[in-house]
């Protein structure tokens, strides 16, 4: 347990519902059932809750992927990207994203050899923008009418050997 009273920790099948709530009151964009079973499934390390008085406060998912490196155009990596992260509105601001991130990524590089992450986030999400950059993403790309409502996304992207893991 943390000192700001949450705990996290890796995503058991019967949060799945817990989690597509909190998916469908927090974000636009929302996935299918199949979507997130098949996260627990195949990356269950990098699938983390936060838990605040025995309720899930918060998620994040990720998949592993072998793709292009975001800082070398000639090289493949495998890639922890970070799909989607969440945290319920009354649980903000104690510092539950920062945690979720730092485990799934200390995790995508213990259990899966990740060496680099990225995410897209909405060019409008500032305070999102703002934690990514603080634990040491930085803005790599952007993606021209990325969501469906037509906003643009950045892709934020960062090498995994500056966590010191």
């Amino acid at each position: 347990m943390s000192p700001e009273g949450f705990l996290v920790r890796p995503v058991r099948y019967e949060d799945l519902d817990e989690v597509i709530q909190i998916n469908l009151k927090t974000l636009p964009e929302n996935y299918s059932r199949f979507f997130y079973e098949e996260l627990y499934k195949r990356f269950p390390k990098t699938f983390l809750v936060a838990e605040v008085g025995g309720r899930i406060g918060g998620y994040i998912m990720c998949r592993i992927e072998r793709c292009l490196s975001k800082f070398s155009r000639f090289r493949f990596v495998r890639s922890c990207h970070i799909v989607s992260i969440a945290v319920l509105e009354e649980y903000r601001r104690r510092g539950i994203a920062t945690a979720m991130l730092k485990e799934a990524l200390k995790n995508s590089v213990r259990e899966y050899g990740a060496t680099e992450s990225f995410l897209e986030v909405r060019v409008s999400n500032t305070p999102a923008i703002n934690l990514y950059r603080k634990l040491g993403f930085r803005i790599v790309d952007r993606i021209r009418r990325y969501y469906l409502d037509g906003e643009d996304a950045y892709i934020m992207a960062m090498p995994l050997n500056q966590m010191g893991v």
